[in-house]
């Protein structure tokens, strides 16, 4: 089979979430990645420009146009992997595309559960008529691993900002519950997508919350793909920049590819 992993890495230089300074640590992130994907004999593609400009559609959004895009680029594919940006895959990480059982797979979410169901109420509330889902089958993002037969509720999900774009922004900077996270996991419940949910070490996430984002790295001892998300006192993230590239180091040594 012919799996794919897919990135973002889009600069837009100046202040924000994607300024130049932000996307820093994504370098060691991208090494990462190259060199598990060489040696798992598999693609790693990296989208670095706009489908849309942002006024039209969030960027985080933009990247479930996946399968149009990897189409656009000739790029064949039975299983792709969507994964964030901050995340260090380890060089001995299992290949988690022969886990799948052909389903689509991401990890629980185990971070604040407080956060999942006040961000679920809320999207429920303003935006899905009432609509709820289990807590439960609550996933993350950063790691969602599908193939061809999930192109309907991808294509579901660009439908469904571009019809609900002006209350989804609205409800995110009103709320600051997320942007595409909540509203995915309800499509993909509302769909009935048989989902697979993969062991947390395969994400993961908010290792602050959990001590162990620790000096000795320790979180490379029980895990095999770190995202360095939520780390406190992180402006234009120096403290992710700090993280990532130790991390790197340790598993991957200095040179870059």
């Amino acid at each position: 089979m012919k799996n794919v992993v897919f990135m973002m890495d889009i600069d837009l230089g100046g202040q924000g979430r994607y300024s130049s300074a932000r996307r820093l640590p994504y370098k060691y992130s991208i090494s990462s990645w190259k060199q598990w994907c060489k040696s798992n004999d598999i693609e790693l593609f990296i989208l670095d420009e706009l489908l849309l400009p942002q006024d039209q559609m969030a960027i985080c959004w933009q990247r479930y146009y996946l399968f149009d895009i990897l189409e656009a680029n000739n790029i064949e594919y039975d299983q792709v992997l969507m994964v964030d940006a901050d995340t260090i895959i380890h060089p001995d990480c299992p290949n988690f595309f022969n886990m799948t059982d052909g389903k689509m797979c991401g990890v629980d979410f185990d971070g604040s559960y407080d956060w999942v169901m006040r961000s679920i109420e809320n999207y429920s509330k303003y935006v899905f008529d009432g609509y709820m889902m289990p807590w439960f089958n609550y996933f993350d993002c950063g790691f969602v691993l599908v193939n061809k037969s999930h192109k309907e509720l991808f294509q579901s999900i660009t439908d469904f900002y571009n019809e609900n774009s002006h209350a989804l922004i609205q409800l995110q900077d009103t709320f600051h519950l997320g942007t595409d996270q909540t509203p995915v996991n309800m499509l993909t419940n509302k769909h009935n997508i048989d989902l697979k949910l993969l062991p947390y070490e395969f994400n993961m996430s908010d290792m602050n919350r959990k001590n162990i984002l620790t000096d000795d790295l320790l979180f490379t001892k029980i895990g095999w793909i770190y995202q360095f998300n939520c780390i406190p006192n992180n402006e234009e993230s120096k403290a992710t920049l700090e993280w990532m590239k130790n991390t790197y180091e340790l598993l991957y040594g200095k040179e870059l590819v």
